[in-house]
């Protein structure tokens, strides 16, 4: 178990990491974790995630109150991720950004194919588009919810991408491998399009290799080595 200061570190360090890699712009995204069994350690509403400091983290409770007062108002996304760790307990992290390639996927209403590279199949497994829903309302917080029981990585249409983990860097290492599978099936498709990996093939991937990566994408590998 990290200390609170631990987590602050390393969620500081994911925020630059969206930030320099242009997976967010201006005071986009936000980054969230579940520090304990009461607590949510969130970003803060309105400010860019590449200056953030560990004073401008907000401690909120399970239901996305805050519970200190440093004169930061907790991300509006947070109704999204309270909803996240009440429906999954195995979840400790989550970051939500725009990573360019990936979000271009959601506006243009498809997913990011990731049955192209044995990397994409492992870290991502299946990748849904969930329906629009407006941000930092109820209605999106239920949309997410209804696709948290098979997957890890979600594109929400006309809005950007979300990635879970068991830790803040296991996700943001989600929220980047997605971004770099979209940017090569773009490029794949500007040569005559990416060229899907058999079901005979995902499946000996998770025989392999399939004990480095959550049960949830080894049941999407499971699913999709029968549907390819």
């Amino acid at each position: 178990m990290h200390s609170l200061d631990e987590i602050k570190s390393q969620m500081l360090h994911v925020c630059r990491r969206i930030y320099d890699r242009e997976m967010v712009a201006s005071n986009d995204g936000n980054v969230t974790v579940r520090v304990d069994e009461e607590h949510i350690l969130a970003t803060p509403s309105g400010m860019s995630k590449g200056f953030l400091t560990a004073e401008d983290l907000v401690l909120t409770d399970l239901r996305g109150n805050p519970v200190t007062d440093n004169g930061r108002k907790v991300t509006s996304e947070i109704k999204i991720y309270c909803r996240i760790y009440e429906l999954r307990p195995d979840v400790r992290a989550a970051v939500h950004a725009h990573p360019i390639y990936a979000t271009a996927c959601a506006a243009a209403g498809r997913t990011v194919n990731s049955c192209v590279l044995p990397e994409s199949v492992l870290s991502l497994g299946e990748v849904p588009l969930v329906p629009y829903g407006t941000p930092g309302t109820d209605e999106l917080a239920a949309r997410v919810a209804d696709y948290l029981a098979g997957h890890e990585v979600f594109l929400l249409a006309n809005h950007g991408a979300l990635a879970l983990g068991a830790s803040v860097i296991e996700a943001y290492h989600r929220m980047e491998c997605l971004e770099h599978t979209a940017k090569i099936v773009h490029l794949a498709d500007t040569l005559g399009g990416a060229v899907s990996l058999s079901g005979k093939r995902i499946g000996q991937i998770f025989e392999v290799h399939g004990s480095k990566t959550s049960e949830r994408i080894r049941a999407a590998g499971a699913r999709m080595s029968r549907e390819k």
